[in-house]
Protein backbone atom coordinates (compact mmCIF):
# COMPACT_ATOMS: atom_id res chain seq x y z
CA UNK A 1 0.00 0.00 0.00
CA UNK A 2 1.07 3.14 -1.07
CA UNK A 3 1.48 6.17 1.41
CA UNK A 4 0.06 8.70 -0.86
CA UNK A 5 -3.16 9.11 1.65
CA UNK A 6 -0.73 10.66 3.55
CA UNK A 7 0.21 13.00 1.62
CA UNK A 8 -2.89 14.71 0.66
CA UNK A 9 -4.25 17.42 2.42
CA UNK A 10 -7.05 17.19 5.15
CA UNK A 11 -10.40 18.54 3.50
CA UNK A 12 -11.86 21.33 4.95
CA UNK A 13 -9.36 22.55 6.99
CA UNK A 14 -9.54 23.73 10.96
CA UNK A 15 -11.82 26.89 9.98
CA UNK A 16 -14.78 25.47 8.14
CA UNK A 17 -14.90 23.04 10.83
CA UNK A 18 -14.72 25.01 13.53
CA UNK A 19 -17.85 26.95 12.01
CA UNK A 20 -19.15 23.74 11.73
CA UNK A 21 -19.11 22.74 15.51
CA UNK A 22 -20.34 26.42 16.36
CA UNK A 23 -23.45 25.94 14.39
CA UNK A 24 -24.03 22.09 15.31
CA UNK A 25 -23.44 23.44 18.92
CA UNK A 26 -26.15 26.70 18.43
CA UNK A 27 -28.54 25.08 16.44
CA UNK A 28 -28.15 21.51 17.13
CA UNK A 29 -27.46 18.35 15.34
CA UNK A 30 -30.36 18.26 12.24
CA UNK A 31 -29.50 22.07 11.04
CA UNK A 32 -26.11 21.01 11.21
CA UNK A 33 -26.33 18.09 9.19
CA UNK A 34 -27.99 20.16 5.99
CA UNK A 35 -24.33 21.38 5.64
CA UNK A 36 -23.32 17.97 4.99
CA UNK A 37 -25.15 18.13 1.20
CA UNK A 38 -22.47 21.62 0.22
CA UNK A 39 -19.69 19.47 2.07
CA UNK A 40 -20.75 16.24 -0.61
CA UNK A 41 -20.81 18.82 -3.07
CA UNK A 42 -17.08 20.07 -2.67
CA UNK A 43 -15.64 16.68 -2.68
CA UNK A 44 -17.43 15.61 -5.88
CA UNK A 45 -16.63 18.75 -7.70
CA UNK A 46 -13.18 19.98 -5.88
CA UNK A 47 -11.67 16.37 -4.93
CA UNK A 48 -11.42 13.93 -8.11
CA UNK A 49 -8.70 11.50 -6.58
CA UNK A 50 -11.27 10.52 -3.47
CA UNK A 51 -14.33 10.87 -6.07
CA UNK A 52 -12.46 8.12 -8.17
CA UNK A 53 -11.06 6.09 -5.17
CA UNK A 54 -14.86 5.73 -3.84
CA UNK A 55 -16.37 4.85 -7.51
CA UNK A 56 -13.56 1.77 -7.33
CA UNK A 57 -14.42 0.90 -4.25
CA UNK A 58 -17.89 0.98 -4.75
CA UNK A 59 -17.82 -1.10 -8.02
CA UNK A 60 -16.12 -3.71 -5.60
CA UNK A 61 -18.38 -4.46 -3.04
CA UNK A 62 -21.38 -3.69 -5.64
CA UNK A 63 -20.19 -5.96 -8.38
CA UNK A 64 -20.95 -3.66 -11.20
CA UNK A 65 -19.86 0.11 -11.96
CA UNK A 66 -20.86 2.71 -9.07
CA UNK A 67 -22.60 5.63 -10.00
CA UNK A 68 -22.43 9.04 -9.07
CA UNK A 69 -25.08 9.06 -7.26
CA UNK A 70 -23.53 6.23 -4.85
CA UNK A 71 -20.49 7.58 -4.98
CA UNK A 72 -22.40 11.32 -3.30
CA UNK A 73 -23.71 8.94 -0.98
CA UNK A 74 -20.66 7.74 0.19
CA UNK A 75 -19.13 10.58 0.80
CA UNK A 76 -22.00 11.91 2.62
CA UNK A 77 -22.19 9.22 4.90
CA UNK A 78 -18.19 10.04 6.04
CA UNK A 79 -19.20 14.12 6.43
CA UNK A 80 -21.87 12.77 8.52
CA UNK A 81 -19.60 10.37 10.95
CA UNK A 82 -17.36 13.29 11.04
CA UNK A 83 -20.12 15.56 12.28
CA UNK A 84 -21.79 13.32 14.57
CA UNK A 85 -17.93 13.01 16.39
CA UNK A 86 -18.76 16.67 17.69
CA UNK A 87 -21.41 15.24 19.85
CA UNK A 88 -20.42 11.55 20.27
CA UNK A 89 -17.50 13.36 22.63
CA UNK A 90 -19.89 15.70 24.34
CA UNK A 91 -22.81 14.95 26.60
CA UNK A 92 -25.34 14.50 23.52
CA UNK A 93 -24.95 10.75 23.74
CA UNK A 94 -28.48 10.09 24.47
CA UNK A 95 -29.68 12.10 20.67
CA UNK A 96 -28.02 8.62 19.34
CA UNK A 97 -29.48 4.94 19.05
CA UNK A 98 -26.55 2.87 19.13
CA UNK A 99 -27.17 -0.97 19.65
CA UNK A 100 -24.77 -2.65 20.73
CA UNK A 101 -24.10 -6.47 19.68
CA UNK A 102 -21.24 -8.63 21.59
CA UNK A 103 -20.51 -7.40 24.75
CA UNK A 104 -21.24 -10.40 26.83
CA UNK A 105 -17.60 -11.32 26.03
CA UNK A 106 -16.08 -7.98 26.27
CA UNK A 107 -17.41 -7.82 29.98
CA UNK A 108 -16.38 -10.93 30.91
CA UNK A 109 -12.71 -10.41 29.91
CA UNK A 110 -12.62 -6.75 31.51
CA UNK A 111 -14.57 -8.38 35.07
CA UNK A 112 -11.99 -10.71 35.22
CA UNK A 113 -9.44 -7.71 35.41
CA UNK A 114 -7.96 -8.65 31.75
CA UNK A 115 -6.99 -5.95 29.19
CA UNK A 116 -8.27 -6.35 25.91
CA UNK A 117 -6.95 -4.96 22.55
CA UNK A 118 -9.83 -3.52 20.52
CA UNK A 119 -9.39 -4.03 16.84
CA UNK A 120 -10.85 -1.78 14.46
CA UNK A 121 -10.48 -0.07 10.90
CA UNK A 122 -11.58 2.76 8.92
CA UNK A 123 -15.20 1.09 8.27
CA UNK A 124 -17.41 3.14 10.32
CA UNK A 125 -17.02 5.28 12.85
CA UNK A 126 -14.34 4.50 15.54
CA UNK A 127 -15.71 7.14 18.12
CA UNK A 128 -18.74 5.36 18.91
CA UNK A 129 -16.53 3.29 21.12
CA UNK A 130 -16.58 5.96 23.58
CA UNK A 131 -20.44 5.71 24.09
CA UNK A 132 -19.53 2.38 25.79
CA UNK A 133 -16.77 4.27 27.81
CA UNK A 134 -19.51 6.84 29.17
CA UNK A 135 -21.97 3.62 29.77
CA UNK A 136 -19.61 2.04 32.07
CA UNK A 137 -16.93 4.35 32.93
CA UNK A 138 -15.43 1.81 35.49
CA UNK A 139 -14.01 0.58 32.25
CA UNK A 140 -11.41 2.44 30.94
CA UNK A 141 -10.05 2.30 27.43
CA UNK A 142 -7.31 3.95 25.92
CA UNK A 143 -7.10 4.92 21.84
CA UNK A 144 -3.88 4.52 19.99
CA UNK A 145 -3.67 7.53 17.39
CA UNK A 146 -1.10 10.15 15.53
CA UNK A 147 -2.63 13.46 16.13
CA UNK A 148 -0.55 14.41 13.18
CA UNK A 149 -3.05 12.99 10.97
CA UNK A 150 -6.32 15.12 10.49
CA UNK A 151 -4.83 17.35 13.05
CA UNK A 152 -7.55 19.79 12.05
CA UNK A 153 -10.17 17.64 13.73
CA UNK A 154 -7.95 15.98 16.29
CA UNK A 155 -7.37 19.55 17.58
CA UNK A 156 -11.66 20.44 17.12
CA UNK A 157 -12.43 17.26 19.16
CA UNK A 158 -9.98 18.45 22.20
CA UNK A 159 -11.30 21.16 22.31
CA UNK A 160 -15.10 19.93 22.39
CA UNK A 161 -13.94 16.98 24.99
CA UNK A 162 -11.01 18.13 26.42
CA UNK A 163 -11.05 14.46 28.65
CA UNK A 164 -10.21 12.68 25.50
CA UNK A 165 -6.60 13.44 25.40
CA UNK A 166 -5.86 12.48 28.65
CA UNK A 167 -7.51 9.01 26.99
CA UNK A 168 -5.17 8.90 23.97
CA UNK A 169 -1.98 6.92 23.24
CA UNK A 170 0.39 9.15 20.92
CA UNK A 171 1.39 6.98 18.03
CA UNK A 172 3.77 9.50 17.08
CA UNK A 173 6.08 9.26 20.07
CA UNK A 174 6.42 5.71 18.36
CA UNK A 175 8.91 3.36 19.69
CA UNK A 176 9.72 1.77 23.60
CA UNK A 177 7.52 4.85 24.52
CA UNK A 178 4.07 3.96 23.30
CA UNK A 179 5.06 0.12 23.90
CA UNK A 180 5.22 0.66 27.26
CA UNK A 181 2.26 2.92 27.25
CA UNK A 182 0.06 -0.25 25.80
CA UNK A 183 1.49 -2.91 27.78
CA UNK A 184 0.94 -0.42 31.51
CA UNK A 185 -3.08 0.55 29.68
CA UNK A 186 -3.15 -3.55 29.67
CA UNK A 187 -1.95 -4.59 33.05
CA UNK A 188 -4.41 -2.06 34.42
CA UNK A 189 -7.48 -3.76 32.76
CA UNK A 190 -8.13 -1.02 30.12
CA UNK A 191 -9.78 -1.35 26.28
CA UNK A 192 -6.79 -0.53 23.93
CA UNK A 193 -8.28 0.37 20.82
CA UNK A 194 -6.17 0.65 17.35
CA UNK A 195 -7.05 0.43 13.58
CA UNK A 196 -5.49 -2.71 12.10
CA UNK A 197 -6.24 -1.99 8.23
CA UNK A 198 -3.53 0.63 7.37
CA UNK A 199 -0.13 -0.28 7.40
CA UNK A 200 2.60 2.65 7.78
CA UNK A 201 5.22 3.33 4.92
CA UNK A 202 7.94 0.81 4.87
CA UNK A 203 6.08 -1.41 7.23
CA UNK A 204 5.69 -5.30 6.76
CA UNK A 205 2.52 -5.89 4.94
CA UNK A 206 0.79 -9.36 3.76
CA UNK A 207 -1.39 -9.61 0.85
CA UNK A 208 -4.90 -11.07 1.35
CA UNK A 209 -8.05 -11.66 -0.45
CA UNK A 210 -10.47 -8.44 0.19
CA UNK A 211 -13.64 -7.45 -1.70
CA UNK A 212 -12.50 -9.52 -4.74
CA UNK A 213 -9.28 -8.96 -4.75
CA UNK A 214 -5.35 -8.87 -2.84
CA UNK A 215 -5.19 -6.04 -0.43
CA UNK A 216 -2.24 -5.14 1.47
CA UNK A 217 -2.61 -5.27 5.94
CA UNK A 218 -0.01 -4.62 8.15
CA UNK A 219 1.74 -7.64 10.17
CA UNK A 220 2.84 -5.01 12.91
CA UNK A 221 -0.46 -5.45 14.96
CA UNK A 222 -0.52 -9.17 15.02
CA UNK A 223 2.64 -9.20 16.25
CA UNK A 224 1.75 -7.08 19.04
CA UNK A 225 -1.29 -9.10 19.99
CA UNK A 226 1.29 -11.98 20.10
CA UNK A 227 4.11 -10.16 22.54
CA UNK A 228 0.96 -9.15 25.05
CA UNK A 229 -0.83 -12.23 24.39
CA UNK A 230 -4.07 -10.89 26.05
CA UNK A 231 -7.67 -10.88 24.36
CA UNK A 232 -7.79 -9.72 21.11
CA UNK A 233 -11.53 -8.57 20.36
CA UNK A 234 -12.89 -7.08 17.08
CA UNK A 235 -15.01 -3.64 16.88
CA UNK A 236 -16.75 -2.08 14.45
CA UNK A 237 -19.51 1.14 14.95
CA UNK A 238 -21.49 1.26 11.44
CA UNK A 239 -23.19 3.95 10.93
CA UNK A 240 -27.03 2.61 9.48
CA UNK A 241 -28.18 6.37 8.68
CA UNK A 242 -30.01 9.10 10.68
CA UNK A 243 -29.39 9.04 14.48
CA UNK A 244 -28.48 5.14 14.29
CA UNK A 245 -25.18 3.24 14.85
CA UNK A 246 -24.48 -0.60 15.58
CA UNK A 247 -22.23 -1.26 17.75
CA UNK A 248 -20.30 -4.73 17.82
CA UNK A 249 -17.80 -6.51 18.93
CA UNK A 250 -16.50 -9.98 17.90
CA UNK A 251 -14.12 -12.62 19.95
CA UNK A 252 -11.15 -12.88 17.75
CA UNK A 253 -8.61 -14.79 19.81
CA UNK A 254 -8.25 -15.53 24.21
CA UNK A 255 -4.44 -14.79 23.25
CA UNK A 256 -2.67 -14.98 20.40
CA UNK A 257 0.37 -17.39 20.64
CA UNK A 258 2.47 -17.50 17.41
CA UNK A 259 6.23 -19.82 17.73
CA UNK A 260 9.36 -18.34 15.71
CA UNK A 261 9.16 -21.40 13.55
CA UNK A 262 5.35 -20.73 12.51
CA UNK A 263 5.24 -17.15 12.56
CA UNK A 264 4.72 -16.49 8.72
CA UNK A 265 2.17 -18.91 8.53
CA UNK A 266 0.73 -18.06 11.79
CA UNK A 267 0.28 -14.17 10.67
CA UNK A 268 -0.86 -15.34 7.37
CA UNK A 269 -3.92 -17.02 8.85
CA UNK A 270 -4.24 -14.44 11.36
CA UNK A 271 -4.72 -11.56 8.78
CA UNK A 272 -6.86 -13.70 6.38
CA UNK A 273 -9.88 -14.14 9.18
CA UNK A 274 -9.12 -10.25 9.83
CA UNK A 275 -9.72 -9.53 6.13
CA UNK A 276 -12.85 -11.77 5.91
CA UNK A 277 -14.70 -10.29 8.46
CA UNK A 278 -13.79 -6.78 7.78
CA UNK A 279 -14.89 -7.85 4.42
CA UNK A 280 -18.14 -9.36 5.78
CA UNK A 281 -18.99 -6.09 7.81
CA UNK A 282 -18.44 -3.67 4.67
CA UNK A 283 -20.67 -6.13 2.59
CA UNK A 284 -23.19 -5.23 5.05
CA UNK A 285 -22.59 -1.33 5.04
CA UNK A 286 -20.79 -0.47 2.15
CA UNK A 287 -21.36 3.14 2.28
CA UNK A 288 -19.11 3.08 5.66
CA UNK A 289 -15.90 2.25 4.46
CA UNK A 290 -13.60 5.72 4.69
CA UNK A 291 -10.27 4.64 3.03
CA UNK A 292 -10.17 6.96 0.33
CA UNK A 293 -7.53 5.97 -1.59
CA UNK A 294 -6.46 2.87 -3.63
CA UNK A 295 -6.30 0.17 -0.88
CA UNK A 296 -5.67 -2.46 -3.29
CA UNK A 297 -1.98 -0.87 -4.75
CA UNK A 298 -0.07 -3.89 -2.83
CA UNK A 299 2.63 -5.82 -4.17
CA UNK A 300 3.51 -4.09 -7.65
CA UNK A 301 4.80 -1.40 -5.28
CA UNK A 302 4.78 -2.26 -1.85
CA UNK A 303 7.77 -3.92 -0.37
CA UNK A 304 7.10 -7.12 2.47
CA UNK A 305 9.44 -7.72 5.31
CA UNK A 306 9.43 -11.29 6.39
CA UNK A 307 6.99 -11.17 9.40
CA UNK A 308 9.58 -13.04 11.50
CA UNK A 309 11.60 -9.99 11.94
CA UNK A 310 10.07 -7.76 14.41
CA UNK A 311 10.83 -9.10 17.86
CA UNK A 312 9.78 -8.19 20.62
CA UNK A 313 7.61 -4.86 21.91
CA UNK A 314 8.99 -3.06 19.16
CA UNK A 315 6.21 -4.49 17.31
CA UNK A 316 4.03 -2.42 19.27
CA UNK A 317 5.57 1.10 18.13
CA UNK A 318 4.72 0.01 14.71
CA UNK A 319 1.71 -1.04 15.21
CA UNK A 320 0.93 1.93 17.28
CA UNK A 321 1.78 3.93 14.43
CA UNK A 322 0.09 1.92 11.31
CA UNK A 323 -3.22 2.90 13.80
CA UNK A 324 -3.41 6.16 12.52
CA UNK A 325 -6.88 7.53 13.76
CA UNK A 326 -7.08 10.77 12.71
CA UNK A 327 -9.89 12.80 10.70
CA UNK A 328 -8.01 13.59 7.02
CA UNK A 329 -8.89 12.40 3.73
CA UNK A 330 -9.13 8.86 5.25
CA UNK A 331 -10.66 9.00 7.63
Amino acid sequence: MSSAWKQRREAGGQTALRMLHAIATRLGRAPARLLLYPITAYFLLRRPVERGDSRAYLSRVFGRPATLGEVARHIHTFAATILDRLFLLSESIRRFDVRAEGLGALHAHLDAGRGVLLFGSHLGSFEVLRVLARQRPDYPIRVVLDPAHGRAVTELLEAVNPEVAATVIDAGEGGPAVALQIQQALAQGAMVALLVDRSQDGGATRDVPFLGAPAPFPVAPWLLASVLKVPVMLAFGLYRGGNRYDLLFESFSDGIDLPRRERQAGVDALIRRYAARLEHHARSAPYNWFNFYDFWTSADDKRHHDASQPEGLSAAGDAARSAGVGGGPGH
